[in-house]
């Protein structure tokens, strides 16, 4: 894959997403799943793997940790503090800490957990708007000092938390969603990414599988799965976005590739610093992830897109309210 920029890093065109090993999606997949498809993974030439203390309480991590150990010189390790599991006496619960002191244990604990000396990108997960993003950054860049973390990023920011947190130190990268039909960032963060020299990594660039042309019923979801929770997956909504599905598929099979390639390849070609980091439990659906980083999309095939998916056709939001409230971007 051709390489693209993250601060002192490079990395390939298309990196993986870790959360779906341990967590998101319903059931969990065995570990031997994750251990086939982080290999597989590999050998298909990503050098780019993301994953977070919070996945899975610490299993997304671990599983890392313990299969690609062996293999670490060969690619960029990503992992997120800031929001993690506590344990509690009813059980553990995730937290939003942005303080100094739970930034440095989440960043030992994470360490310990992925058997590696130094994280390479290390995100602020969330912004625990109860602490200054600058005290937050600053202990961040204390362990920049201390050789534990290479470069820094910061996930779900808006703009103005861009600026004050980038006055403290570089920020390599901001992680936000983005997708045809999530296009917050394009109210200023991704222009502003450009400016500072950071990168912008896409999450869910295939809208949580709705631009993989995956239809189900959302009453059939198991209870933990992520999408129940989600107003564009209910009811009328879900109807609704299902008829601009059916058009989206139809320009994908027009341009002769699978309707989660051209999602991909969409990103790719909106500008060089976004960097896609999709997720699956499945080889096959990686395989085919990965071949988007060799199709060229014409304008006018950008141009269609982006007329039949984009804020207006699409209807609902993409968080609950109380998930909206736990993020810093810019709002649609």
């Amino acid at each position: 894959m051709s390489l693209r920029k993250i601060g002192p890093l490079q990395v390939g065109a298309i990196g993986l997403g870790c959360m779906n090993l341990s967590q998101g999606y319903g059931a969990r997949p065995s570990d031997e799943q994750g251990e086939r498809v982080l290999l597989a993974a590999l050998d298909g030439g990503v050098d780019f793997f993301d994953t977070a203390a919070l996945y899975g309480f610490g299993h997304s991590e671990e599983l890392i940790g313990r299969v690609l150990k062996a293999h670490r010189s060969r690619f960029t390790l990503a992992s997120k503090g800031g929001m993690a599991g506590v344990s509690f006496p009813d059980g553990v619960k995730r937290v939003i800490d942005g303080s100094a002191q739970a930034i440095r244990r989440n960043c030992e604990d994470s360490l310990r957990r992925l058997q590696t000396d130094v994280i390479d990108l290390y995100y602020l997960h969330r912004w625990d708007k109860r602490v200054p993003i600058e005290d937050s950054v600053g202990a961040m860049a204390d362990l920049v000092s201390a050789g534990k973390v290479r470069a820094l990023g910061l996930s779900e920011v808006s703009c103005a938390t861009l600026r004050r947190a980038q006055a403290v130190h570089p920020i390599a990268a901001v992680q936000s969603e983005y997708s045809l039909w999530t296009r917050n960032a394009e109210i200023g963060v991704l222009d502003l990414c450009r400016e500072l020299g950071a990168a912008y990594v896409a999450f869910s660039p295939v809208a949580r599988g709705f631009l993989c042309a995956e239809q189900f019923d959302p009453q059939a979801l198991l209870p933990n799965d992520l999408r129940r929770s989600m107003p564009r997956f209910q009811g009328e909504a879900y109807v609704a976005n299902l008829k601009v599905q059916a058009a989206y598929t139809r320009i994908a099979r027009a341009a002769g590739c699978t309707p989660a390639q051209l999602a991909l390849a969409w990103l790719l070609h909106k500008a060089p610093h976004i960097v896609p980091i999709p997720g699956t439990t499945s080889v096959p659906h990686l395989r085919e992830d990965l071949a988007a980083a060799d199709i060229r999309l014409s304008a006018e095939v950008m141009a269609q897109l982006e007329a039949t998916v984009n804020t207006g056709s699409i209807t609902g939001q993409r968080y609950s309210p109380q998930a909206s409230g736990e993020v810093d971007t810019e709002a649609l």
